[in-house]
């Protein structure tokens, strides 16, 4: 299984980008699929989901509002526009995918830093 993250960057704040994940070697549709983040210094935190099953995406409350993630089940992709980016967003972002409790797979990580 491969997830490969693509899309990060430096942005200056209030800036969007746009993170893309493509998924290989699995089922992509049986999975739940979404982002993470890890800034220097802390946990790893979920930044937005999206379920095997119909039903809203999770997004986390520091970016409700400002991120949509959006998944195309035929091509395998997920991704993650994010408007309106501030400097505390700046993080390491993974893709992960996820079926139950035990199957658990991650991407390599993009870097987003938003600074001015």
């Amino acid at each position: 299984v491969q997830l490969q993250a693509s899309g990060g960057g430096l942005v200056q704040p209030g800036g969007s980008l746009r993170l893309s994940c493509a998924a290989s070697g699995l089922t992509f549709e049986n999975y739940g699929i979404g982002w993470f983040r890890q800034a220097p210094g802390k946990a790893r935190e979920p930044v937005s989901f999206s379920r095997t099953s119909d039903g809203a995406p999770y997004y986390a409350p520091a970016v409700k509002g400002r991120v949509t993630i959006s998944r195309d089940n035929a091509k395998g992709t997920v991704a993650l526009q994010m408007n309106g980016l501030k400097p505390e967003d700046t993080a390491v972002y993974y893709c992960n995918a996820k079926r139950g409790t035990i199957i658990d797979y991650w991407g390599q990580g993009t870097q987003v830093t938003v600074s001015s």
